[in-house]
Order: structure tokens, then C-alpha cells, then sequence
């Protein structure tokens, strides 16, 4: 029992900084990074938008390999190269100058990203299940809020000093320890093959990623990844256009979504053991939905603040949630399920910032665009009124 702990708490801990590396510091610290690209004049507006997708594409390319690659075997020979080329496209981002060469490596990091987000946190699932200890895994994520609110400070900080594509280099320099620390301990999981029992017992199961019970999770997951990747993005960008440029909220925004991002695994893994994870996901919708409506309907400054509580505290309960749910439905296709809910959700993101490019080229503005992100969310909350809590198929 003594000896059990200290091994589950370093696993836990090496997810979260691997996460940590690539999602945080790989890729959502482009959101506050955007207003002070722009400001120097590397990028445009239309620009950072296009590059956003550019990313989010290799996140969807990512998950896509990673449904190939999704056995143990697999994970442990891909891992590491996904985990090494996602920091060294961070390197190479100090160099980039010009908007064609950031969008080539946001291109790479959003493909090691899309890899290591569906690898790292199925390799531990699949550990801890064999340890009894799968109620854990949803504390993976933490290591994403944690990133956030690294990502705020190392942004922010030496925001004076930098200039250009220096400031790329403090998510670099941290990036290395963390990810070598983290796979290093993540190397040595001991995990064996699936029994012979367990794939005859699954012989008699669907192996369909869609029936009855998922479809509804995958359409509604669908509305969660357009629905939160548009204040994920844009939200400090749209505080420095409404608000004066020395308002705090124009980096402060992106530090309050990280406080409200630290606790939300832990709060959502104790809501849906408490209320059930379906009724804990349509409530996360709503809490989400209302986030996004305070920026279009409420004074700008009260409404970012709003929307940063708000989105902050739920977006990482969503896929906790629908990544546990469809476990529930199909606890038999492990992380080719988990890929394929990431392929969707990693598709749906990159269409939140192509429309929102394509709008601002048709004279919409920033403040608009949100609407979209309004709409879906609404769509991810009406379908997950008919998940159910377990499958009858």
C-alpha cells in the first residue's frame, strides 16, 4: 500500500507535465502570445487567425495517427518522437519571422500535440486500470490548468524585454525539463497485452465507434470543440481590441481563465462520481453556453472577465467527462475510442478559427464571431441531453 502511492502519484505527475509541454506551452500559450505578435507587427490579425488553424489542423491530423497508433506497443515507440518534435518546433519558432514559416511549425506542433494528448493520457489510463486505480486518470489534466497558468507568466513577465519571435523562448526553455522528466518516468510503465480472455470476451462486442449510445457523445462533443476554442483563442485578442491598451484584462484574461482552469478536473471528477457523469456534462454545457453569451451581452470588461471564469472552469470538464462516459458506453475500445473523440473534437477546432478568418475577410468583426461559438455549444448542450449513462447495447 506504501509502495503504491508514491508510484501512482509520479505517474500522475509525469501525465500532467508531458500535457503540460505540448498543450499549454506548445500550444495555447499562441492565445496570449497573439495580441503582442500583433502588436509587433509580426502578424495581422486575419494572419494569427489563419495560423490558429493551421494548428489546429495538426492537432486533428495527430489524433487521426494516433487512432493507428493506439496500441501499448505503439504509444511507447511514438510517444517520445511526438513529445521531442513538439519542443524542438518551439525552438525553431524563435527563429520564425515571417507568418508562412510560423504557420509551417504550428502545422508540426499542432500534429505532436494532436499525437501526445491521445497517447500520454491512454498509456496512463491503461496503467492505472490494471491497478484499480482508473477513477484517477481524470487528474491528467490538471497538469493542462497548471500550463495555463504557466503560460500566463511566462507570456506576461518578460512581455517588455522580448519582442518578436523571442518571445517564444521561455516556453522553449521550460518545455525541455519538464518533457525529459515526464517520459522518463512515463518509459518505464510496465503494461502487458490485453489477455487472450479479454480479447474473447470481446469478440462478442460491437467494435463500432458509433450506436445508439455514442453517436449522441460524438455529435455533442463536437459543439464542445467549436464552442470553446473561440474564446480559448481569441478571448485576449478581443479584450485588447474593446478595452485600453494598458487594461489589465488584456493579458489578465488569460491568467483568470488559468485560475479557473486548476481546480475544474478535480471539481468535474467529483461532480459526475456525485451527480452522475451525463447530468454533471449538461450542466458543464450550460456553465460553458453562459460564458460565452456574457461577451456578446454584456459590457466588454464584465463580460470577458465572465466568460474566462466561466469557460476556464468547465472546457477541461468536458472532456473529462465524455472521455469517461464513453468508456462507460464502450469500456472495450480503450483509446481508439479516445482517439476518435479527439479526432472530432481536434476537427471542430480548427473549423472555430477558419470561420472566424473567414468572417473578419468578409468585414464581420472578432466581437461577432462569437456568436458561432454560442451556437454550437447550445447544439453540444441539446445532444448531450441524450447521452445515456450507460449503454443498452
Amino acid at each position: 500500500m506504501t509502495q503504491k502511492t508514491p508510484d501512482l502519484l509520479r505517474v500522475i505527475v509525469a501525465g500532467a507535465l508531458v500535457l503540460l509541454v505540448v498543450h499549454t506551452l506548445g500550444r495555447f500559450i499562441y492565445t496570449p502570445l497573439l495580441p503582442w505578435l500583433v502588436s509587433d507587427g509580426l502578424l495581422s490579425l486575419k494572419q494569427g487567425a489563419d495560423i490558429a488553424s493551421w494548428n489546429y489542423l495538426g492537432y486533428l491530423l495527430g489524433a487521426l495517427l494516433a487512432m493507428r497508433w493506439h496500441t501499448v506497443a505503439q504509444i511507447h515507440k511514438v510517444l517520445p518522437w511526438a513529445l521531442a518534435i513538439n519542443v524542438l518546433s518551439t525552438l525553431l519558432q524563435t527563429q520564425a519571422e515571417t507568418a508562412e514559416t510560423l504557420s509551417a511549425l504550428r502545422l508540426v506542433n499542432g500534429i505532436t500535440n494532436g499525437i501526445v494528448f491521445v497517447q500520454a493520457p491512454s498509456l496512463i489510463l491503461e496503467w492505472l486500470a490494471r491497478h484499480g486505480r482508473a477513477a484517477a486518470s481524470g487528474l491528467v489534466y490538471l497538469g493542462v490548468g497548471a500550463g495555463l497558468l504557466v503560460s500566463s507568466a511566462l507570456v506576461a513577465v518578460p512581455a517588455q524585454w522580448l519582442q518578436g519571435a523571442d518571445r517564444w523562448w521561455p516556453a522553449f526553455l521550460l518545455s525541455v525539463p519538464l518533457a525529459w522528466w515526464g517520459w522518463r518516468q512515463l518509459a518505464v510503465l510496465d503494461i502487458r497485452a490485453e489477455s487472450s480472455a479479454t480479447n474473447s470476451g470481446s469478440a462478442v462486442q460491437s467494435t463500432r465507434l458509433f450506436d445508439r449510445a455514442s453517436t449522441p457523445l460524438f455529435f455533442s462533443y463536437a459543439g464542445a470543440g467549436l464552442g470553446y476554442i473561440l474564446p480559448l483563442t481569441f478571448l485576449p485578442m478581443l479584450a485588447s481590441l474593446q478595452l485600453e491598451a494598458d487594461s489589465f484584462l488584456v493579458d489578465g484574461s488569460w491568467l483568470i481563465v488559468a485560475l479557473a482552469t486548476l481546480p475544474a478536473p478535480w471539481i468535474w471528477n467529483k461532480l459526475g462520481a456525485r451527480l452522475g457523469d451525463a447530468f454533471a456534462l449538461r450542466l458543464n454545457y450550460i456553465i460553458q453556453l453562459l460564458g460565452v453569451l456574457a461577451v456578446l451581452l454584456l459590457p466588454a470588461a464584465w463580460g470577458i472577465v465572465l466568460c474566462a471564469l466561466l469557460v476556464g472552469s468547465t472546457f477541461l470538464g468536458t472532456v473529462l467527462l465524455t472521455q469517461r462516459l464513453a468508456r462507460t458506453l464502450h469500456p472495450h475500445q480503450g483509446p481508439r475510442l479516445s482517439a476518435g473523440l479527439v479526432a472530432l473534437y481536434g476537427f471542430t477546432q480548427l473549423a472555430g478559427p477558419w470561420l472566424t478568418s473567414q468572417w473578419l475577410a468578409a468585414n464581420g468583426t472578432l466581437h461577432g464571431a462569437f456568436w458561432l461559438g454560442a451556437g454550437a455549444l447550445f447544439w453540444g448542450l441539446l445532444w448531450a441531453c441524450v447521452v445515456p449513462e450507460k449503454s443498452d447495447v
